[in-house]
């Protein structure tokens, strides 16, 4: 193994320092059997490297989905907002309209009304001199 190993979410314990086999004094090292369980250890620490590389591909892949999902969510929620807003500009548009040709009705009326006063009162004027 490496000299940390994840343990956990977050994690990290650390191994104890590997010192060397020891080597027997004046019997036949085999070699082989060394070499044999250096590979078995580097295949172990490969394998749980492997394994510990795919739990974290997974656990980004989980966060990620769940980030594309809030911003999906989120667009659809502000598509509606603006949707909204938009017919509330359009409603109050029309009663801005309304209200101005309510406003130039009354003003042509009252005008009308006062030139016919006048001419009202013009014609009695001119009968009375």
């Amino acid at each position: 193994m490496s000299d940390t190993e994840e343990v956990g979410e977050g994690e990290v314990q650390f191994m104890a320092n590997i010192s060397a086999p020891k080597i027997p004094d004046g019997e036949k090292v085999d070699f082989d059997d060394i070499y044999r369980k250096r590979q078995e250890k580097d295949l172990s620490e490969l394998q749980s490297l492997i394994e510990a590389h795919f739990v974290q591909r997974k656990k980004e892949e989980e966060e990620l989905i769940a980030l594309v999902n809030r911003i999906e969510k989120r667009r659809s929620e502000r598509a509606e907002q603006q949707r909204i807003r938009a017919e509330r500009e359009k409603e109050r548009q029309n009663r801005l309209a309304v209200r101005t040709e309510k406003l130039k009705r009354q003003k042509y009326d009252v005008s009308h009304e006062l030139l016919i006063r006048s001419v009202i009162l013009l014609s009695l004027f001119k009968k009375t001199k």
